[in-house]
């Protein structure tokens, strides 16, 4: 049966991805992001785009609003939009954090508080939040971005605790090195910042290396491989409370729980240039 779905961030990357992979297999698919006029595939797809912003309230109770005074029900919500900050955190500015953790926490939060009593009276639902292999691990000038993603993952493994038993699942994807918009921002970032101050050893070799990672033969994976594995959550019966994939995922997480700390750190802080 087909499932009304919301994905979040639809306009590029993982969340088209996932958009266009859910509206192909059947699924009712609405996708929010600030570019409307960028989702014009998932329209060709059979699919509703809709302008949202995840930072304001009234856009976001909007979006609600509509789906469930469509289709009167909302099925699935793929909480995927978000935004990255690296830089070190003496010098990364605060405001940027605030602004991030409203993206990537604050924002799906309020979209679970908005879908939650729908999938309640329904006795079913499925939220997947879309986190990274920075909800477990930690690399240098990142902090922020990974401190969003630790928290969208400990927000995750209370709300699976909390709405178990109204028939609503929860599900935490977990995606490594993936070719996306959002990656290639990186090095920017991390020059802009970090780049010619104290952290500069750290900073531009560590930008160097992000630009040859997704540079030609590069070994990131596509977003569509996030895609079929948010897919195969969504239609499972008894999904995964975790599903962690892409190009080094399963490794560097392995690895992380593996190794003493700061024999991670020593991995994680050698020079590459």
């Amino acid at each position: 049966m087909p499932k009304v779905c919301l994905v979040t961030g639809a306009s590029s990357g993982i969340g088209e991805a996932t958009a266009l992979e859910l509206a192909r297999a059947g699924h009712i698919v609405y996708g929010v992001a600030r570019r409307a006029e960028r989702m014009e595939p998932l329209r060709r797809a059979g699919g509703h785009p809709l302008a949202m912003d995840i930072t304001r309230a009234d856009d976001v109770e909007r979006v609600i609003s509509t789906i469930v005074a469509t289709r009167h029900r909302i099925d699935v919500l793929v909480n995927n939009a978000g935004i990255g900050l690296h830089g070190s955190i003496e010098e990364a500015p605060l405001e940027r954090a605030r602004e991030l953790f409203e993206v990537n926490l604050f924002g799906p939060a309020r979209l679970v508080q908005l879908a939650l009593p729908y999938m309640r009276g329904q006795r079913s639902g499925r939220i997947v939040n879309v986190s990274s292999i920075g909800g477990e691990i930690a690399l240098p000038l990142g902090a922020w971005y990974y401190a969003s993603k630790h928290a969208l993952e400990a927000f995750s493994d209370t709300l699976r605790q909390e709405v178990g038993r109204f028939g609503v699942d929860v599900v935490v994807v977990q995606p490594g090195i993936i070719k996306t918009e959002f990656e290639q921002e990186t090095p920017r970032e991390l020059r802009e910042i970090s780049g010619r101050g104290a952290y500069a050893d750290l900073a531009l070799p560590m930008a160097a290396q992000a630009e040859g990672a997704f540079g030609p033969g590069s070994k990131a994976s596509d977003p569509v491989v996030v895609a079929r594995a948010i897919r195969r959550s969504i239609e499972a019966g008894r999904p995964r409370a975790r599903y962690a994939m892409g190009y080094l995922a399963k490794l560097l997480l392995r690895m992380n729980r593996l190794l003493p700390d700061r024999a991670w750190d020593r991995i994680v802080t050698r020079s590459r240039a």
